[in-house]
């Protein structure tokens, strides 16, 4: 082994020691020199259970990587359990990262899986919204799912140890060929939507877009978008209010006070969240998007080589500039021994109400 890479890897080590007590969304890290964990603390939640130093000799099925990224309509991950049939609130501290790009040593969304993505490039975060079948990345069908971020009650985030980089902010100055750690992140996933919103670590607001305090109103909250199943497009679009403020009729701004759990599941919120503007937009096919992934991650549930997803999907870019129309609210009971609550991304459910839009 040269001098170089034992060096790097002194480096690495030193650094985690340095931060083992450290809130993890204190925690900075370059892409090139990962430590192997950077969680190395044994607490009430125990250890890491995965890993942060992934290549091509962890990727596949039964990778543990902990080291997403988001960059792209085509290059994005989201976390999701390493076991099969597992409930988001269960095992949202041990998630693994789940990407459409092989290469980075994770575990691969086979093919199908997805069937609707809208990525959002906005001046201070991007955002991947979609429908998916969430079954083919270990959730269990019918499960609300939960929210995960870097932080949680005990500052080491969901998942234990989680990091999340980026090449696709201004501040990268157009080096696509860099990542840079992503600080403040949230990602919703459960009842057959995800969505996932990385904030620019150069801008002012960071925290405000990502927050992280709304975990019970999923995603047509906190990432407001169309949701639409078959369509997969990449738009430029407009800051979305911060999650959870919202401009009232009378021309009053508030910010929504969650309820705490202890008062059961949420009936009611009192706004739409608005969906913000978007401009050029561009359809394209999903089997032409995410054909590398399909060639090392087929569809389990469909043997042939033409993805369900794609079907009904255009093959050709087109333009389209979209307004914001209000969507679905999201809530429910959720699971007082763990520190993130299920809910459900888009439907507005409770005993009171008992339907969910966009369904």
């Amino acid at each position: 082994m040269s001098s170089s890479v034992i060096l790097a890897a002194l480096v690495a080590a030193s650094s985690v020691l340095a931060q083992a007590d450290t809130p993890l969304a204190s925690k900075h890290f370059e892409y090139t020199a990962l430590p192997y964990m950077v969680d190395t603390t044994n607490g009430p939640r125990g250890i890491q259970t995965g890993y942060n130093l992934c290549n091509s000799t962890t990727e596949g099925p039964s990778s543990l990587c902990q080291t997403a990224t988001v960059n792209s309509l085509d290059d994005f991950c989201i976390w999701g359990p390493p076991k099969p049939n597992s409930a988001i609130a269960d095992t949202e501290g041990e998630l693994v990262a789940w990407c459409t790009k092989p290469g980075r040593g994770t575990r691969i969304i086979p093919s199908g899986a997805l069937t609707g993505v809208q990525f959002m490039q906005t001046p201070d975060y991007l955002q991947v919204t979609g429908r998916i079948n969430q079954t083919l990345i270990n959730i269990a069908a019918g499960d609300s799912g939960g929210e995960e971020d870097p932080h949680g009650a005990d500052g080491r985030g969901n998942p234990l140890g989680s990091l999340v980089f980026s090449n696709g902010f201004p501040s990268n100055n157009g080096n696509n060929g860099s990542f840079q750690q992503v600080i403040e992140w949230h990602n919703f996933l459960g009842g057959e939507v995800f969505c996932i919103k990385v904030c620019d670590p150069a801008g002012a607001h960071a925290a405000d877009y990502c927050q992280h305090i709304y975990d019970r109103i999923g995603c047509q909250y906190n990432a407001p978008a169309a949701y639409q199943d078959g369509v997969f497009e990449k738009c430029q679009g407009d800051n979305q209010d911060f999650p959870g403020v919202y401009t009232g009729s009378d021309g009053k701004v508030t910010t929504y006070s969650q309820p705490p759990e202890s008062l059961g599941a949420i009936q009611t919120i009192p706004y739409t969240a608005r969906i913000p503007a978007s401009s050029n937009c561009q359809t394209f096919s999903s089997a032409n998007l995410y054909a590398a992934a399909a060639s090392v991650a087929p569809n389990p549930n469909q043997p042939t080589s033409t993805s369900a997803a794609s079907s009904g999907v255009s093959g050709s870019a087109a333009s389209r500039t979209s307004g914001g129309s209000a969507s679905a609210a999201s809530a429910t009971n959720s699971n007082s021994a763990h520190q993130h609550h299920a809910m459900a991304p888009l439907g507005l459910i409770g005993a009171a109400v008992g339907v969910a839009l966009f369904a």
